[in-house]
């Protein structure tokens, strides 16, 4: 009853937070966080109340599934930016873009956190710098995806910025896997051709393989159905299938095998979209539905936020030179990456600051590198980096955007639809 209580907190208390910061023009992703951290185990949580807001880490945990879910619906969402009609005019630039800006990212922060390797000494041990830069390929794409909508973004900026974020996961991950067997390396004194070839390879094709598999099958039984309210079921009740199954992880001759549930929801969007004639409409439909599952994501978001991590002097100091190291290699990633490619100057000038928001890959990145024995180092100096990011990333986004002329002031937009509707131009 108490954890009923409390998400039913969490979302209506993330609701009302987006009346202050909408006077503030803050995108709501950004109250919804707040309002997370505020309700969370350090503010709220403190007064030991039960149902009121969330008192441990532990009660957040036991409702991890909803940021699963959550995170399985944008991925699909995501997967509808690949839509092959769409693909014809920035696929090739998008995947040019994708691939080069996380490439850089790395190589820029790894040239920063090394060299303040051999500054600050074991205070931050060299495979804890060659894994950070690794994460720090990574983007969120909730947090992109949620201003997009919110704002009703349009235009070429939007076009590239959406398969950018995905193919960038599917990237981070396979540069992580080589960091951090080459970290594992340093650390143990043994190099793993599993750890750093085969088995990252082996769950970026399975999870594609999955998905696409998953999407067609999908595809398939939507036919059986002949009203929408039956076919957003459908592809709801898809969509949590594919999350679960994602979750599997076994072990064959040694090879541990396991699943990218983001890849896998990405490529199940992607493959539907693509095969199913209604995949349109049908998945606008499923955006709608999924609005509160969406901000209760984003408040759950803030309050696994961990502000303990202020605490520690070495850790901000590290933590600051990793932010600044990131924005500077996925800026200049982005624009060398898009002259190369030849987009539109806008793009080139702003891409680069819409992927700054970072949070569930690199999180997740966390829990594979805690094997390591500067694993609490790493995972601290991300969860700093994550609260700083997932609080501005947001509101830099929404400016890049407008800036590049992608979102336009939303009363002007009603007032000329409200005229043209009366006959008036």
């Amino acid at each position: 009853m108490t954890d009923f209580l409390a998400i039913a907190l969490a979302l209506i208390f993330g609701l009302l937070f987006t009346r202050l910061t909408n006077l503030l023009k803050l995108p709501d992703v950004t109250a919804y966080l707040i309002a997370g951290v505020l309700i969370g185990p350090y503010c709220l949580g403190q007064l030991g109340i039960e149902g009121l807001g969330f008192t441990t880490m532990e009660s957040i945990e036991k409702v991890g599934f909803i940021s699963e879910t959550a995170l399985g619906f944008i991925a699909f969402a995501i997967g509808n930016e690949f839509r092959l009609s769409h693909l014809k005019e920035t696929g090739k630039q998008a995947t040019i873009v994708g691939i080069l800006q996380a490439v850089v990212t790395t190589l820029v922060v790894d040239a920063v956190l090394v060299g303040l390797h051999f500054v600050l000494g074991d205070k931050l041990p060299l495979e804890a710098a060659i894994t950070l830069g690794a994460i720090a390929a990574a983007t969120a794409p909730a947090a992109t995806l949620m201003v997009v909508r919110q704002y009703k973004a349009k235009g070429k900026l939007t076009d590239i910025l959406l398969p950018v974020v995905a193919l960038d996961d599917a990237v981070g991950l396979a540069i992580f896997a080589v960091s951090f067997g080459i970290a594992e390396a340093i650390a143990g004194g043994s190099v793993s051709v599993l750890s750093i070839v085969l088995e990252p390879l082996i769950e970026i094709v399975g999870s594609l393989v999955m998905g696409a598999l998953l999407g067609a099958l999908l595809t398939q039984l939507e036919k059986l159905f002949h009203s929408n309210r039956n076919r957003t079921s459908l592809i709801t009740g898809f969509v949590l299938v594919t999350v679960g199954l994602s979750m599997l992880k076994f072990e064959i001759g040694g090879v541990h095998i396991g699943f990218s549930s983001l890849l896998v929801c990405m490529m199940l969007g992607s493959v539907f979209c693509n095969m199913c004639p209604l995949s349109e409409d049908l998945m606008e439909r499923s955006d709608k539905w999924t609005a509160p599952l969406l901000a209760l994501f984003f408040v759950l978001s803030g309050a696994e936020l961990e502000l303990s991590v202020f605490a520690d002097v070495a850790v901000v100091g590290i933590g600051v030179a990793y932010i600044l190291s990131r924005c500077l290699g996925k800026y200049i990633g982005a624009y060398s990456s898009c002259a190369l490619a030849k987009t539109d100057a806008n793009v080139r000038k702003y891409l680069g600051v819409t992927l700054f928001p970072q949070a569930g890959v690199a999180l997740g990145m966390c829990i594979t590198a805690s094997t390591l024995p500067c694993g609490a180092l790493i995972r601290n100096i991300i969860l700093f980096s994550v609260l700083i990011y997932e609080i501005v990333g947001p509101m830099l986004t929404k400016i890049s955007l407008m800036k590049a002329g992608d979102i336009h002031d939303q009363k002007i937009d009603r007032r000329e639809h409200l005229l043209q509707s009366k006959g008036v131009k």
